[in-house]
């Protein structure tokens, strides 16, 4: 078969997408491969063609105030996944000794998704882990609310969250059980 393998008859050439080669992956302007499917709101990729929800561009340099507000905006339109990226920009560009904090929230972000899309295990899971780094990072920091957010209060959500997860194993509302990152409970 020689580098092509049969997916229930379909043809896929080395594990890229079907009907597409190896030279014609997507690429962005720097040549680097990036999946130019569209997505849904949870960041699932769509078939070619269909309509899906604009992505939040990658490698933009925020200041806290607007990455904590650009997040909670995508959080309350149920859309997480989005905020995950937000979450990573400041994660990659940030000061050394912030990343713990911004990974945290990512993963915080990237939990809800996966409890969205119903990954009981992934979601309950990363939502633990998100609460733990954040938690952890502000002990270490001294700083029980950087930029505002109550991270003792976003640690019980994502405990809260995992629970409910855990025991229903049901697909969440991401929009519903969105937090509030600067304190008051899910929005």
């Amino acid at each position: 078969m020689s580098g092509k393998r049969s997916t229930n008859g379909a043809e896929r050439t080395n594990g890229t997408s079907e009907g597409r080669s190896v030279e014609g992956r997507d690429r962005d302007t720097q040549g680097r491969a990036r999946n130019a499917r569209p997505r849904d709101g949870l960041g699932r990729p769509l078939p070619y063609g269909a309509e899906g929800v604009e992505r939040q561009p990658e490698g933009v340099v925020r200041g806290p105030e607007d990455t904590v507000a650009e997040a909670q905006a995508l959080l309350d339109a149920g859309k997480p996944f989005h905020a995950h990226e937000v979450f990573e920009d400041a994660w990659k560009s940030g000061p050394d000794g912030e990343r713990g904090l911004w990974r945290g929230l990512a993963q915080l972000a990237v939990g809800l998704t996966h409890a969205a899309r119903g990954n009981v295990t992934g979601g309950a899971r990363l939502l633990r882990r998100g609460a733990g780094a954040v938690e952890e990072w502000a002990a270490v920091a001294g700083e029980p609310r950087p930029y505002g957010i109550d991270v003792s209060e976003l640690g019980g959500w994502a405990r809260e969250l995992a629970g409910v997860v855990e025991r229903g194993g049901a697909v969440v509302d991401a929009g519903a059980w969105a937090p509030r990152l600067r304190g008051g409970g899910a929005a």
